[in-house]
């Protein structure tokens, strides 16, 4: 009954033992595999050796070998009721057959083994970047991720490629072939077109990294600016993470055409402006004092650096005033401000110093009484 044949793959007939010797050569893989990384990984931590991203990397190259130990010998367990069946008949066996292109298993092995090499080559260049990057004094995050990134497409594409080569197919006749596809695909995904190119500026250019922190929106748009951390460059989109912890994915095109300010260029000071608003005949001397006085008090503001109190305009309401002041460019810039407003709030009220609010005179007029 278990012997019975269910099916055929390929030269070979496959019962029901064979399926059971085959989910019991994957657990077993899964269960070796995992066991295999954890003695590895304990005897390196228990000879005092630090699990840096080399290493872990090594590790994850050295475990996922027994994969390739499982596959080998779950084709050799159908061997046991196919015995007139080899090995290389199962490779010349076409899965499909056509006139001009035909695909056999030795096809789709050598497919795995292209995409497999390709993975443990870029295992093995993340390494190499890794160890050049550990050697110089000022390591640059962003530069590693973009040299990584640039390898892993570049890897890939060259797989794809070899993997086209293998199947005999001619790159130049599927180009000829699908130009009038190429053309309305072209034209229907301009903007994802766009997206890959801005994805590609922002990884040669280097004006924008992975850590950076930006402030992404115009200067002279209405909505309110947003201040994130740039987490991951793809060729289309860019994850980004806001101070409220969440991950935004936004199309690269707009981390090229519109105004990004990378508040990690440049200089680490910057100058930022609270406004604020007082009552008209209030004491503009005693309102710089304190404004300047609430500034100096918080610890992040650069005592090195001008604090400036400026009249801005006569309000309709009051005279607005700026409180000009420097400090890091930090994460935390919004929660500084908030500091320094509270203390400008205590201070105001601890010297009846008033805050307007906006007013409205109205007058009704009666006709009648005009008539008279």
């Amino acid at each position: 009954m278990l012997s019975a044949t269910l099916f055929s793959l390929g030269p070979y007939k496959v019962c029901l033992l064979n399926l059971f010797f085959i989910a019991l050569i994957v657990l077993a893989s899964i269960g070796l595999r995992r066991i295999f990384h954890r003695l590895l990984k304990r005897y390196l931590t228990q000879a005092n050796i630090r699990m840096e991203g080399q290493r872990t990397t090594w590790l994850r190259l050295i475990s996922q070998s027994v994969y390739i130990l499982a596959v080998y010998i779950g084709v050799w367990s159908f061997n046991f009721n196919n015995e007139n069946v080899t090995l290389t008949d199962l490779l010349n066996f076409n899965i499909i057959a056509g006139k001009k292109f035909h695909l056999s298993f030795y096809h789709v092995i050598i497919i795995f083994v292209i995409f497999f090499g390709a993975r443990m080559l870029l295992n093995v260049v993340k390494l190499y970047i890794n160890r050049k990057f550990k050697e110089k004094n000022n390591i640059n995050q962003g530069s590693e991720f973009v040299y990584i990134q640039l390898a892993k497409y570049a890897i890939y594409m060259f797989a794809c490629i070899l993997s086209l080569q293998a199947l005999e197919v001619k790159i130049e006749n599927i180009l000829l072939g699908s130009t009038g596809i190429l053309v309305g695909l072209g034209l229907g995904l301009q903007d994802v077109f766009k997206d890959m190119i801005s994805g590609i500026i922002l990884l040669f250019e280097g004006n924008i990294r992975v850590g950076d922190v930006i402030e992404l929106g115009s200067k002279t748009s209405e909505k309110e600016s947003i201040v994130a951390k740039i987490v991951k460059i793809n060729v289309r989109t860019t994850q980004i993470q806001t101070r409220d912890g969440n991950v935004l994915i936004v199309p690269n095109v707009k981390l090229t055409q519109e105004f990004v300010e990378n508040w990690s260029h440049g200089s680490e000071l910057t100058r930022f402006i609270i406004n604020t608003t007082v009552a008209y005949g209030s004491d503009t001397e005693l309102v710089s004092r304190l404004l300047r006085q609430a500034a100096m008090s918080h610890p992040k503001v650069k005592k090195t650096q001008p604090v400036e109190v400026r009249l801005a305009k006569f309000g309709e309401n009051g005279m607005e005033l700026e409180l000009v002041f420097w400090a890091d460019q930090s994460w935390d810039i919004s929660f500084y401000k908030s500091d320094i407003r509270f203390e400008i709030d205590r201070l105001f009220r601890e010297y009846n110093i008033v805050i307007p609010f906006q007013q409205r005179d109205i007058h009704i007029i009666d006709k009648n009484q005009s008539r008279d």
